[in-house]
């Protein structure tokens, strides 16, 4: 059985004592349900803000014997998976059509309101109590199904806003990384060679490492602020995307082998999946490689002395899915939540740019990210949306 439903069952204490006495309602209710279906869609039509959602009479005889059958089938049962997807198709109709949810209570009573006079009519004081009782249970967890898509649609719409809302930053924040790297480039390059030139001419005149240590420690700093620098550029620029149709394991494999070393230092498993064989998605080759290289190298660091990390590749029907675990401690919610802000690290000498260049690569593929993290590790997974076979 679904969960969900399993849980709103236990929940209810809905038991077999509840589905008998349901199956013997439906054989004594069945011969009222167009006449209730009927009363249904009077009241619907009588209120302006339901009514406003329906098209015509044609729509509402489709709609009336969806009812019956919907009367028929939560009497019946058995409340299995098929139950749960039935329920769920009209969850997602209703918000769909952009039915108010309020709607679901008025529309759930005046059903329930039918079966319960039905009921007193139909049975003794003593056995109406009891088959009420399961019907209330039945419809609380009906309701329960049909909200529960209002509910992922809302949670659905406030995630939109808030990469909406990051998407924004970005772009600023990447126009002002251009500007500032385009400044910083030119003198940086000048003082570069003007240390090259000094170099040459000091080592020309001597050897001695406390003349020239300096000058090395500056040459140093030097290649990491340019290093610094590009990650600034890989950022600002947003280059074009170049995708095409290119095998997602072979450049997982190249990642991988590149960033073994490093794993090997910490005493870090790394496992790939599939592991062999060729996948072939629609991406931009050098901007995947770089999406994973920083995905597998952050969760390197995370993961703990004997660790693991873990890369799953797989084309589904929302597209391709790349899924870095590790099985690190988890991150807190304020990391999760400013984790693909630029300059944003947690490392001593990080420069905060890695996930926000992962961030703008996965948008330009109009992809997305989501982030699942906990004690016992976290699994970052990239969606991009795949195109159409022809």
């Amino acid at each position: 059985m679904n969960e969900i439903l399993d849980e709103l069952l236990q929940y209810v204490r809905f038991d077999d004592e509840d589905r008998a006495r349901l199956i013997a309602l439906h054989d004594k209710l069945e011969p009222e349900f167009p006449a209730i279906a009927g009363a249904f869609y009077d009241a619907v039509w009588a209120n302006p803000g339901a009514a406003a959602v329906l098209k015509g009479p044609d729509q509402v005889e489709r709609l009336r014997c969806t009812l019956i059958d919907w009367m028929s089938s939560g009497l019946l049962g058995p409340y299995d998976e098929a139950f749960y997807e039935k329920r769920s198709r009209i969850g997602r109709r209703h918000v769909a059509i952009g039915l108010a949810q309020r709607y679901m209570f008025s529309a759930i009573n005046i059903v329930r309101v039918a079966y319960l006079d039905q009921i007193a009519k139909l049975y003794s004081s003593t056995d109406a109590l009891a088959v009420m009782r399961s019907v209330e249970k039945l419809f609380d967890v009906e309701l329960a199904l049909m909200l529960r898509h209002y509910q992922l649609d809302s949670e659905e719409k406030r995630v939109t806003r808030e990469r909406a809302i990051l998407a924004d930053r970005l772009i600023a924040l990447q126009t002002l990384s251009a500007g500032l790297a385009h400044e910083v480039r030119n003198p940086l390059n000048a003082a570069k060679l003007q240390l090259e030139l000094l170099d040459r001419r000091v080592r020309k005149l001597t050897q001695d490492p406390k003349l020239l240590e300096p000058s090395e420690l500056a040459n140093h700093e030097i290649a990491r602020l340019t290093g610094l620098l590009n990650e600034f550029l890989a950022f600002a620029r947003a280059p074009e995307l170049h995708a095409g149709q290119h095998d997602v394991v072979a450049i997982a494999h190249q990642v991988l082998e590149l960033e073994r070393p490093f794993a090997e230092r910490g005493c870090v498993a790394l496992g790939l999946s599939p592991a062999s064989g060729v996948m072939f998605a629609y991406i931009d080759p050098g901007k995947l490689h770089q999406i994973l290289q920083n995905l597998v190298r952050n969760a390197i660091e995370a993961a703990p002395r004997n660790g693991k990390v873990d890369v799953e590749l797989a084309v589904e029907e929302n597209g391709l899915h790349v899924r870095v675990r590790d099985t690190g401690p988890g991150m807190s919610d304020e990391i999760r939540r400013r984790i693909f802000e630029p300059f944003f690290s947690t490392k001593e000498n990080g420069s905060g740019m890695g996930m926000s260049i992962v961030h703008s690569f996965v948008t330009m593929h109009a992809g997305s990210i989501d982030i699942v993290t906990g004690p016992r590790g976290t699994l970052v997974e990239v969606t991009l949306p795949q195109p159409p076979q022809k």
